[in-house]
């Protein structure tokens, strides 16, 4: 559930939501942004009626969000986000192009495709160290030893 604070609302309006959100058993998640401050209630919200907030002092508008990954959510948090990476960033107005393997298979797979990546012009590499399958017979990944390849730098 989220909740849109007034343009302008108090820091007492806001401290009284987020302590009405832990009054219903939510976790509260608050963002303060530029123009709105957007409360996040984090939880079983179908339990609790958007009235209860509604009602409070300084709330301009309350929905519901039915949609999996809220926090990750453009209603919820409509700026890029952007992680550093050695030395470039992604999500931000740059393409990271990142590839590799979907399976690491050998360490000697691994090095041939990072020097093919590194080649084409992409900025990290990438490789599936777990691998689950229907079938326990089948190839499932190298987990720890793929884990130390990959952290291993190609220069």
């Amino acid at each position: 559930m989220m909740i849109i604070m007034k343009p302008g609302a108090s820091q007492v309006e806001i401290e009284h939501v987020l302590e009405e959100i832990k009054v219903n058993g939510l976790t509260p998640h608050l963002s303060v942004g530029e123009d709105h401050t957007v409360i996040g209630a984090i939880g079983d919200t179908h339990a609790v009626e958007t009235a209860v907030f509604e009602v409070l002092d300084g709330v301009e508008s309350v929905i519901r969000i039915s949609q999996p990954y809220k926090l990750a959510s453009r209603q919820f948090h409509p700026k890029n986000s952007v992680f550093p990476l050695d030395g470039f960033s992604v999500g931000g107005n740059e393409i990271a192009i990142i590839a590799g393997p979907c399976s690491v298979e050998s360490r000697e797979q691994l090095l041939e495709t990072a020097w093919a990546v590194k080649a084409a012009g992409a900025q990290a590499l990438r490789g599936g160290v777990f691998k689950p399958r229907t079938s326990p017979y089948t190839f499932q990944g190298w987990a720890k030893r793929d884990s130390n390849w990959l952290q291993k730098r190609a220069r």
